[in-house]
């Protein structure tokens, strides 16, 4: 994933190569009549303090997206928080000077975007806390990451591992942890990985400490290659091909 396009805040003129969430082919590019932005009282009082500074302002934002795709033209909505900080830019004369700008960071995108591609046959629970994950990224990556975690013991549960273990008649919950050292034989491979993308959830959820969106997109990267393995067997499919052309010592066909 890139993450400098969910990083980086972006300008009502130069706005990230957001995909869009429906046909995934096309950019959102906003609605330019769409776009309002209001300064925060707290930010408009502080206007009469003797030490001022543009790079004082806050405020919030809300704009339409449409997808650039023709043949889709789906429509995103989007809020978040704005500023102003400096930058360098060339006048007309070819020099450089330093210029005041507004800048502008997401907090929500509705439909959200998809951070990391969801291979089609991945069981829908854990498409579901997936997405959950997505919509959240945002505006809380500790939530997030919480979400990734979820969507770890759903994935478990579509390999068959239990959840419970019974004692002395009563059932007791088996830890993620305990449960990805279950993982049947065939995922061994995998164990290392989901142990990985574990701790980061066990951040969001046990931590205390607010995840950075760095952090989070750590986990969907671990989650992505796994999710791409086992549902796509993209790396399963080369292999095979690869061993069908060593045998006929040439074309596999």
């Amino acid at each position: 994933m890139d993450r400098k396009t969910f990083k980086l805040p972006f300008t009502k003129l130069a706005q990230p190569d957001w995909h869009c969430p429906t046909c995934q082919k096309g950019l959102l590019r906003i609605v330019d009549e769409t776009f309002f932005e209001k300064e925060r009282s707290y930010s408009e009082k502080a206007h009469g303090h003797d030490d001022w500074d543009p790079d004082w302002v806050s405020s919030v934002y809300s704009c339409l997206l449409e997808c650039s795709n023709d043949s889709c033209k789906e429509a995103v909505s989007s809020t978040g928080n704005g500023f102003i900080d400096w930058d360098i830019e060339d006048d007309v004369n070819g020099f450089q000077s330093q210029v005041y700008s507004s800048f502008y960071t997401p907090l929500f995108f509705n439909p959200h975007l998809q951070l990391i591609p969801i291979p089609q046959n991945t069981p829908d629970t854990v498409k579901t806390k997936l997405n959950n994950s997505f919509q959240l990224f945002f505006s809380s990556p500790s939530a997030a990451s919480n979400n990734i975690r979820a969507a770890i013991e759903s994935m478990l549960d579509s390999f068959s591992v239990n959840r419970y273990r019974v004692s002395n008649g009563k059932r007791h919950l088996i830890n993620l942890h305990q449960r990805i050292g279950l993982l049947p034989v065939k995922y061994d491979e995998f164990k290392d990985l989901l142990m990985a993308a574990k701790w980061l959830g066990n951040a969001g959820s046990h931590s205390g400490k607010e995840l950075t969106s760095d952090d989070v997109m750590d986990a969907y990267e671990i989650i992505e290659y796994i999710l791409s393995e086992i549902y796509d067997g993209k790396s399963k499919k080369i292999k095979t091909l690869a061993n069908k052309v060593n045998k006929s010592k040439g074309p596999s066909s």
